[in-house]
């Protein structure tokens, strides 16, 4: 039986310490208006799982969609815009 000990180190080699990197902070930050968006969406959605959805329901799931998707638009103009320098 062959023993996979001596191959450990170049697996492991780069210790890990658990966090994110600085770089992946700030993407997260910049994320965050989305991300937050789509769990008002997905709240707005469990609620409705286990009964029917009345008009309340569906206005606060419409909402939630339409948030969802400005927040999109606002981050990929965002992004785009710091690629291209921000020129409009």
């Amino acid at each position: 039986m062959l023993s996979i000990a001596a191959l450990q180190a170049v697996v492991t080699a780069l210790p890990f310490d658990g966090e994110p990197s600085d770089a992946e902070l700030d993407a997260i930050e910049q994320e965050l208006p989305l991300i937050l968006a789509e769990v008002d969406l997905l709240d707005a959605q469990i609620m409705t799982i286990d009964r029917p959805a009345g008009e309340l329901d569906e206005r606060r799931i419409r909402r939630a969609r339409n948030r969802v998707m400005a927040e999109r638009r606002n981050l990929t103009n965002r992004v785009g815009m710091a690629q291209t320098g921000g020129a409009a």
